[in-house]
């Protein structure tokens, strides 16, 4: 008999379920209702790939580092976004995050410039004054208790993304631009979780307060945008960056409708995410008292008690180590969903085109099979020979492949620079009887905010 007629065929059907569900929405009921614990429940039984079902819905689950690697990376241009909020592309337009094939490149194309290293370092004064004035305001609220400290990191954060945009000529549009920024994300992860809302056209009082965010935060950058086009000024900022940038092929640059996109996609993404990572770092150390005395005994070493330079930032590997656990332990970005263009094979499994892919970052992160003590603090993990033996989609709290977040670098600098500032300066306490509820929606939020003691360092 011929080696052909002898090989395994493919499986022809779809991969294993969890059978524990609800009658109408099926084991979907369990995964809006505690999504950690879902996937991390169906992620130890089953072997890197399982679906969640309802009358309404049928996703494949990806856990395998493997399978992530193949979508993300080696088979990627035949899987696109998945976006089923009108209220995001409302918002972002055709930003880098919301676009897709051809268009997709080219913006990649003309903003990765803007965000190479040597330009994001002449941006680490903006960071460093940013958060020199955020340190000001939280000395006034040292040795106070219940600060919610998550709402400092998002102010902080916001400031430097506009700062670092728009140089300084937006500072009387910063707070309207904070407010507006923060309610149209709040109610895009609403929609986003709530799949029965009516479409944003519908003119309910909800929808029209959506599109009232968005048209004020169209109110504010817009003109920004004009006025920067007939200015004859230099300026030296991401927005003049994008500007400047030009197609290699056609000599082509952004329109004013690209750029006001690809503005608004920077300030949603560039803020929230940082914001988060730090308010679950500052709660990390706290738990983990060691490791929290030797990062501050290597900022101590290095600065001296001075501002950090960025070379000082090269001098503090254990610094970025326990930035690194912290966002394998506490991955903004906790998940990841595509969706098929062709057919495609999974192991024996072949999943028919438009099927909708969920890739859940966090629990990845913290899967037994690929991490010692998944969920121990250990920042030794990131040391520079201990790294290596991670698998490259084991750890990806900025994605990975070609649509890897184009500002991850822009957030580890800042992330980095804040980390070291504020710990110059504070120590912060979980307060007393709080305890932190992961909440995960778009992002992996707090459900009550970050509630900490700030005391000043001796």
């Amino acid at each position: 008999m011929s080696d052909t007629a002898t090989a395994p065929k493919p499986k022809t059907g779809l991969p294993p379920r969890p059978k524990k569900a609800h009658w109408f929405f099926g084991n979907a009921w369990h995964l809006l209702k505690d999504p950690v614990s879902f996937l991390q429940e169906s992620t130890a039984q089953f072997n890197g790939i399982f679906r969640v079902t309802s009358r309404i819905l049928n996703l494949v689950v990806l856990t395998d580092p493997e399978y992530v690697k193949h979508v993300m990376q080696d088979n990627n241009k035949n899987y696109t976004k998945w976006f089923k909020n009108d209220v995001l592309e409302l918002l972002l337009g055709r930003g880098l995050l919301t676009s897709e094939g051809d268009f997709w490149r080219k913006q990649r194309r003309l903003a990765q410039p803007a965000f190479h290293k040597e330009r994001l370092a002449r941006m680490a004064d903006t960071m460093v004054r940013c958060t020199q004035q955020q340190i000001e305001k939280m000395e006034r609220l040292a040795d106070k208790q219940n600060v919610d400290i998550s709402t400092q990191m998002m102010e902080l954060t916001l400031n430097i993304v506009a700062g670092a945009m728009f140089s300084s000529e937006v500072k009387g549009a910063i707070d309207v631009v904070s407010h507006e920024i923060e309610r149209t994300s709040v109610m895009a992860t609403a929609r986003f979780n709530n799949p029965l809302r009516l479409p944003i056209r519908f003119p309910t009082p909800a929808n029209l307060a959506e599109r009232k965010s968005i048209k004020n935060l169209d109110d504010v950058l817009n003109p920004i945008i004009r006025e920067r086009r007939k200015s004859t000024e230099h300026f030296d900022d991401l927005l003049a960056m994008l500007m400047e940038a030009k197609d290699e092929d056609t000599g082509e640059q952004m329109s004013d409708q690209q750029l006001r996109d690809e503005t608004m996609t920077i300030f949603l993404a560039g803020h929230e995410t940082t914001a988060l990572a730090l308010s679950w770092l500052w709660y990390l150390l706290d738990k983990n008292p060691k490791e929290a005395q030797k990062l501050y005994d290597e900022i101590d070493q290095v600065t001296q008690g001075r501002t950090p330079a960025l070379e000082d930032l090269q001098r503090m590997p254990f610094t970025k180590m326990v930035m690194d656990e912290s966002l394998r332990l506490y991955p903004p970005a906790w998940l990841i969903m595509r969706e098929n263009i062709d057919d495609d094979m999974f192991g024996d499994y072949v999943i028919p085109r438009g099927f909708t892919f969920m890739i859940p970052v966090f629990t990845i992160h913290r899967d037994p099979r690929l991490w010692d003590s998944p969920d121990a603090f250990m920042p030794e993990r990131f040391s520079k020979e201990n790294a290596k033996s991670h698998h490259r989609f084991a750890y990806f709290p900025f994605g990975g492949g070609p649509r890897q977040c184009i500002g991850n670098n822009f957030a580890l600098m800042e992330m980095q620079l804040i980390l070291v500032m504020m710990l110059q300066k504070f120590r912060f306490k979980v307060s007393k009887g709080f305890v932190p509820e992961m909440h995960p929606m778009v992002t992996l939020r707090m459900k009550n905010g970050m509630r900490m003691d700030i005391e000043k360092r001796a």
